[in-house]
């Protein structure tokens, strides 16, 4: 039996496992297993190939994205780039990084876009995270200028109480890259001001559990065209299993 698995923590209530239960189900695929590992630090993950060497890819989630770039032995151009990881491969006793983040999330947001034929003037980023540094990667390619928002930040970001109504008029995508709203915790929101939304925003929280969040909810009732996770992370799943499978 082949295993595949996804690290990080916590993992209660991953997508991965599921959605790989029906491909694999799905597509008649024999030999494959697909598990969570929830390791406490990212210098678990030597023990846990030691005890599971019949692992042969990982996908890696919060907080490790960018802490497992230490035990890459080489580093895919974009994965380096962006400096983020989320995920391995193990091949002739070495392991590979790469991220497949970018891929999903640019063709969700593309397809968000044509829905609603939206014309972008640019994009917040909210959080500074590994998964912000592939949005930021993506929207980098697309030619987008953007903004990153911390609670902490420094003279290139803005702080949550920078964003003005000429500030979302001025970057109308506005993306989630923070766990804040994710299932158990679905009163949390990041902290923007919601009342200033209108229909030229789009919201994309890179969240799918709940299916709308409260992030999600608070822009759709303001009249802003809304985005979950889901899509982007259906996508990035399927150019893992490609990169396990090659």
């Amino acid at each position: 039996m082949i295993r595949l698995g996804l690290i990080g923590y916590p993992l209660s209530h991953s997508f991965s496992p599921d959605y790989f239960a029906r491909k694999f189900e799905k597509e008649d695929i024999q030999g494959y297993d697909y598990d969570l590992y929830p390791i406490t630090t990212a210098y678990h993950l030597q023990a846990l190939l030691q005890f599971h060497p019949e692992i042969k890819g990982l996908n890696v989630t919060v907080p490790y994205k960018e802490t497992v770039m230490a035990f890459v032995d080489e580093l895919d151009p974009q994965a380096e780039a962006i400096g983020a990881v989320n995920t391995l491969v193990f091949k002739d006793g070495k392991i590979f990084g790469h991220n497949t983040d970018v891929g999903g999330f640019k063709n969700s947001l593309e397809a968000l876009i044509k829905r609603v034929g939206a014309q972008l003037s640019g994009a917040l980023i909210l959080g500074t995270g590994g998964a912000s540094k592939a949005v930021a990667y993506c929207l980098n390619e697309m030619g987008l200028a953007f903004k990153k928002v911390s609670r902490n930040p420094d003279s290139d970001q803005f702080g949550y109480a920078d964003i003005s109504a000429e500030t979302l008029q001025n970057y109308n995508l506005i993306i989630n890259t923070t766990p804040l709203g994710t299932y158990p915790n679905v009163e949390l929101c990041p902290a923007i001001p919601y009342e200033k939304l209108g229909h030229q925003n789009l919201l994309f929280d890179l969240v799918y559990n709940p299916e709308k969040t409260l992030f999600l909810k608070k822009g759709e009732s303001q009249g802003a065209s809304i985005q979950n996770g889901l899509e982007m992370l259906e996508i990035q799943a399927e150019l893992s299993w490609k990169l396990w499978t090659s």
